[in-house]
């Protein structure tokens, strides 16, 4: 439909009838001659052919709004009532496996690497509203944090409270892949993926990383790798202070990329570094491009018509201008 105030009619095309109905009584109305000579012979009826003249003239418009509203009926208007809307998603049920190492609190990230991660993350998972999403954290071992939900509070929350120190420390990357594997496997959910983020090598568990992308790739769990950490050295934890607090110092930046590499291409997902803020941030952003909920929509509308009224219009002008004709006007017009 057009926009404005014609969109209130369904066939428009019906008002290019007006154009030769206005064209004939404007005919009629200027152009035309008298139909016949009129002599009168008495001065008491001078006043009667102008008289005559306006019966006339007010027969033809009653005819020409009769006329008008049959063309408005036949436009059809209408005023739009109801509107369904139906929304199928086919939503994408996604595990983040988060490392909470020691190593994640190296400063080569602000304020430190997990912080970093946390921030990052929830942007991810407040623009997955349609999805269904799951946490997994692990370091020397691993476990389920949140299972799948679509209640982003409630995976908000749980990012929120991730913290070194609850779990072993080491790098299980392994253990970290197959407790995420674990919660998708049984997934019937359109797309079925994995982000995996990781500081280090694998240090810890008794599940190979291998092992873990196998299962995956038999369950058809896409996995996105990241690597995080700056090239070259950062400052990292490397003992304890006497109140317990870590002592910092320069290490080398260790991250065994080509494993994570392997991972994502044999899943047929993709494999990212991030060495500052705005690299993670921007990787978490091409994964939400690359991983898109499909979403089909239907609307249906109901309309409510208004032609009725014209047409009950066109009909009273037209006895109207019959009444009259033969009535109050029949003297006025002999």
């Amino acid at each position: 439909m057009n926009e404005g105030i014609w969109s209130i009619f369904r066939d428009l095309y019906w008002f290019w009838a007006l154009l030769p109905i206005a064209g004939l009584f404007l005919w009629k109305a200027f152009l035309k001659g008298p139909s016949s000579a009129t002599f009168y012979f008495s001065s008491d009826r001078a006043h009667q052919p102008s008289y005559r003249s306006k019966s006339r003239k007010l027969l033809q418009l009653l005819r020409l709004g009769a006329l008008v509203s049959l063309v408005v009926a036949l436009a059809r208007p209408q005023t739009s009532g109801v509107n369904t809307r139906t929304t199928t998603t086919e939503g994408i049920d996604i595990v983040l496996s988060i490392d909470v190492s020691s190593s994640m609190l190296a400063k080569d990230l602000k304020p430190n690497r997990l912080e970093a991660l946390k921030e990052v993350a929830s942007k991810f998972v407040v623009e997955r509203l349609n999805d269904r999403l799951g946490l997994v954290v692990y370091a020397g071992e691993s476990y389920t944090k949140t299972p799948l939900t679509t209640d982003t509070e409630i995976t908000l929350s749980a990012l929120k409270e991730l913290n070194y120190g609850a779990i072993e420390d080491g790098t299980a990357i392994g253990m970290g892949l197959a407790t995420a594997v674990n919660r998708l496997k049984e997934s019937d959910g359109l797309s079925k993926v994995i982000i995996l983020l990781t500081d280090g090598v694998n240090n810890s568990g008794f599940i190979e990383p291998q092992t873990a992308a196998n299962l995956a790739l038999e369950y058809g769990i896409k996995i996105y790798t990241i690597g995080i950490g700056t090239n070259g050295n950062a400052l990292t934890p490397i003992a304890y202070n006497a109140d317990g607090s870590f002592r910092y110092g320069m290490r080398t930046v260790e991250i065994d990329e080509s494993l994570l590499e392997e991972i994502a291409k044999l899943t047929g997902g993709a494999y990212y570094r991030a060495t500052d803020n705005e690299s993670l941030e921007a990787i978490y952003e091409q994964i939400n491009q690359l991983e898109k909920t499909e979403i089909e929509e239907f609307s249906f509308y109901t309309y409510d018509e208004h032609f009725r009224i014209w047409v009950l219009m066109a009909i009273g002008l037209l006895v109207l201008e019959t009444l009259l004709k033969y009535t109050l006007l029949k003297e006025a017009l002999s």
